[in-house]
């Protein structure tokens, strides 16, 4: 996956978005329902990816966006995301996952986007250029968390998705 300039406005930033998140509902609606649960490699279903991106949206914004601690966002004792063990807290989202059914995943997801992008449209480009975290020597901007739960983590998943068609 190549890495993209970094958008210079909104409109941008919600084109790139937009785009791949139509990429993937293109690749996900090629899926019988037998491919959406058939486990790949890694033993991640499509519905487990889309579960997945749902859940770090959700992070986006209460994390990124609302600024509330990481562990009360994703719903879990403070330990499981010290250090931001990204191998556990994707475990822990992975089994709460698991059993969901595809449409509910699928809505959830749906819904989840539009609450993004919605979000997005409402903020200040110039305040996702501000640092996350003020005492990040690298000073890396909201911006960067943005596309890293959204387009970016997109085209991830539909990469992953796609070699299981």
């Amino acid at each position: 996956m190549a890495k993209r300039a970094l958008p210079t406005n909104t409109p941008e930033l919600l084109d790139e978005i937009q785009h791949e998140w139509l990429e993937l509902t293109k690749v996900v609606e090629r899926l019988s329902p037998e491919k959406m649960l058939a486990p790949d490699q890694g033993g991640w279903s499509p519905k487990d990816n889309l579960a997945h991106l749902s859940e770090w949206m959700k992070i986006l914004i209460g994390y990124h966006l609302d600024n509330r601690p990481e562990h009360e966002v994703i719903g879990v004792a403070p330990e499981v995301t010290e250090n931001w063990d990204f191998e556990k807290i994707n475990q822990f989202l992975f089994e709460r996952n698991r059993d969901r059914f595809v449409e509910d995943v699928q809505d959830e997801l749906k819904l989840v986007y539009a609450e993004v992008f919605a979000r997005l449209e409402s903020i200040p480009f110039a305040e996702l250029l501000k640092p996350r975290f003020p005492d990040d020597p690298e000073k890396q901007p909201v911006l960067n968390y943005v596309r890293g739960n959204t387009s970016e983590h997109f085209a991830e998943h539909r990469e992953t998705i796609e070699k299981a068609l």
